[in-house]
């Protein structure tokens, strides 16, 4: 248990650059069809929730619709993104992934600007 932890607190200082707790909606045309629930997201990756077991397979890659929380005032865009993991629990299921290239979209980047200066505001 302890191992576990260390290697999770490391997981995390190691990661490229800052995720940031966001309320968007994600949807993975498809493969999910239910709403997924877009829980933290950078530059470089971002991490989903479901209620619902998917079928995504790690180290595949796929198209993800990210429509932003209402307050940020952002269009909906698109982002092809790489399953890295899946964390499977009772009721739901969390998928780390990747952000396969960067995106030409400059509302990704206006999202990610906003949760930067929402986090700095908090």
């Amino acid at each position: 248990m302890i191992y576990f932890f260390f290697t999770f607190v490391s997981m995390l200082e190691n990661r490229r650059s800052t995720r940031y707790h966001t309320n968007a909606r994600a949807h993975i045309p498809g493969v999910l069809r239910e709403e997924i629930f877009l829980k933290n997201i950078s530059i470089t990756g971002c991490c989903v929730e479901s209620k619902v077991f998917s079928n995504v397979a790690p180290n595949s890659s796929y198209n993800m619709e990210i429509e932003p929380e209402t307050a940020a005032g952002i269009e909906m865009f698109s982002l092809v993104v790489e399953c890295k993991w899946i964390r499977s629990g009772r009721h739901h299921e969390e998928i780390g992934f990747n952000i396969s290239s960067p995106p030409k979209c400059k509302l990704f980047q206006r999202y990610v600007d906003y949760l930067s200066c929402r986090a700095a505001l908090a």
